[in-house]
């Protein structure tokens, strides 16, 4: 059989690593080969039609086949398609995008780094926790606490920071023990009987500091977090966690450290998840919706002590010897910058806002659904746990088989979101109508019924 007789899905399977998935499945399988998107939908090759129920990868905020960021790109490419950003080189659409960050992110923002993903952006984070700190004269000070559940990346330094099993099996990660992880707040599930939410914020405050004592303040450098944690299961914090976390921080001199890569530009109903929570970041990672997903672009944003202290000492050294080819390519930053102009000029943010209730709504809809143990979300960002008990919580056995099956159901149901074991998460385009809100949560209806119809006949499910 020739190569292109063969179809371009057993082709893939003969050519393609594929990030993040089960590639014993895949090679079973195959892979759900995607052909065009315009607005909130999608096309697989074979003709199906799904609304996009997690905005890719809970990135394309701004919807498919956004003709502005198209031309933005193509104008780009024509007058300057690269430059780098080393050795003191730069361009003006760079310097642009630069400062509006600046002007938009929630903190005392001096200097901005541009990567190509939010895992790099966090790995900047590290390098530039341990170099500022040298630069300060305080070599010990190094250990970054991020949490169990987190996630922070894929590359070396962010996988040590994310907390999850499956991305550190195998891979000899955490690095080093610089890298530590703090309690989940997770109060579905961890908080203890008759406890409120702000007496668990209260526990896990105390066991942070628990832990910062016990490694010696003068070794911790940092803390993470994602204000709300995406591919931990979206896990939104309980009252007073970030206020109570922060004390602890500010009490010790230890720098926080937000991660914006999902939450940042709109997403939990305000332009910043830091808002929504009241944290006061030292430093932020953006990615993910500063371009829409329609280039690889990420930020690193840092106040003016850290740029300071690595100034001066880069000219001991001679250079600032951290960066990549693509820091600040033009044709991204040309991209970026017309999303953040979109973003201000349709008012997304305000839309977000007042759509979020609605949203919140229906996903609070299916609370008490017999396989739904929590449905939680803010803005425009939620999710639904599947229990195989609503009484005692049961996990299903194994864990991840009910949101497997649910998900397959929401595809026929014409409905792409995300299982994370057997939490299925959504967010939408930040475009999306009221009434395509209420059409996610319809097909994701009849696809949650069908999957408790399976269960029942499986004998899964119990009071």
């Amino acid at each position: 059989m020739s190569v292109t007789s063969r179809s371009i899905a057993a082709r893939d399977v003969d050519s393609v690593l594929h990030p993040y998935t089960n590639l014993a499945a895949l090679q079973e399988h195959g892979p759900m080969v995607m052909d065009r998107a315009e607005g909130i939908h999608m096309w697989d090759s074979q003709g199906n039609k799904f609304i996009e129920g997690l905005a890719g990868l809970w990135c394309t905020s701004l919807g498919y086949g956004n003709e502005e960021l198209a031309t933005a790109a193509y104008d780009q490419m024509k007058k300057l398609s690269y430059s780098h950003m080393f050795i003191g080189k730069s361009h003006e659409v760079g310097i642009l995008l630069a400062e509006k960050i600046k002007q938009i992110v929630p903190m005392e923002a001096s200097k901005v780094f541009f990567g190509c993903s939010g895992s790099d952006a966090n790995d900047t984070q590290v390098k530039l926790m341990w170099y500022y700190n040298n630069a300060i004269g305080r070599p010990k000070k190094k250990k970054i606490i991020s949490r169990i559940k987190a996630y922070h990346g894929i590359s070396l330094a962010a996988t040590s920071l994310t907390g999850l099993p499956a991305v550190h099996a195998y891979f000899d990660v955490p690095l080093s023990d610089r890298f530590l992880h703090t309690d989940v707040p997770y109060y579905y599930r961890y908080a203890e009987p008759g406890e409120t939410e702000e007496e668990f914020s209260t526990r896990l405050a105390n066991n942070l500091e628990k832990m910062i004592l016990d490694q010696d303040p003068d070794t911790v450098a940092a803390f993470i977090a994602e204000p709300v944690m995406g591919a931990g299961g979206v896990l939104v914090p309980p009252i007073g966690y970030f206020e109570k976390i922060q004390a602890v921080l500010n009490k010790y001199d230890i720098m926080f450290i937000a991660d914006e890569v999902i939450t940042g530009l709109g997403r939990t109903g305000n332009p910043f998840g830091s808002q929504t929570f009241n944290i006061k970041p030292d430093t932020m990672s953006l990615a993910k919706a500063l371009t829409s997903a329609y280039q690889p672009l990420s930020a690193v944003v840092i106040p003016e002590k850290m740029y300071a202290a690595i100034a001066e000492t880069s000219a001991e050294v001679g250079t600032f010897a951290h960066g990549y080819t693509f820091s600040g390519h033009p044709v991204a930053a040309a991209v970026g910058l017309k999303a953040l102009e979109i973003y201000e000029r349709e008012k997304i943010f305000e839309k977000v806002a007042a759509l979020s209730p609605h949203f919140q709504r229906c996903l609070q809809s299916f609370a008490d659904h017999p396989l739904v143990g929590e449905a939680r979300g803010v803005g425009m960002i939620g999710a639904v746990e599947l229990v195989a008990s609503k009484s005692t919580k049961k996990e299903f056995e194994p864990l991840g088989r009910a949101g497997q099956y649910c998900l397959a159901r929401c595809q026929a149901n014409g409905l792409l979101v995300r299982a994370i074991g057997d939490v299925l998460a959504f967010c939408p385009p930040l475009i999306v109508s009221d009434d395509e809100v209420g059409e996610i949560f319809d097909r994701f209806g009849r696809s949650l019924d069908e999957t408790l119809d399976w269960a029942t006949r499986e004998g899964l499910v119990s009071n």
